[in-house]
């Protein structure tokens, strides 16, 4: 099975934009994991929203992926973004189009 996470990340009032570029920039370096098969970062009409659809090997991956220095350093960078709680819902892939069978 194939490990999924959809978040919805609520940023500070006028900072929805600058938190969607910490998360383009973690998707970057998710780049050399091979593990990591999705990490798509979006908008809707909430400004100071922003929403993140990954889809992993396993959920072992996701929670490891967060040990590299560059990728702590990058949390660190963009926790002040971040207003509240981050909402998730955890998913398990079937699988879909542009996935691996």
């Amino acid at each position: 099975m194939t490990y999924g996470l959809f978040s919805k990340f609520p940023a500070q009032p006028g900072k929805g934009d600058d938190l969607a570029g910490f998360l383009l920039e973690a998707a970057e370096l998710l780049e050399r994991d091979p593990a990591c098969i999705q990490y798509v970062v979006s908008g809707s009409d909430e400004p100071d929203v922003v929403w993140v659809f990954e889809v992993w090997t396993d959920q072992a991956a996701h929670d490891a992926s967060s040990e590299p220095e560059d990728i702590r350093t990058l949390i660190q960078r963009a926790m002040p973004l971040i207003a509240g709680t981050p909402e998730q819902t955890q998913l398990v892939i079937h699988g879909g189009k542009g996935l691996p069978s």
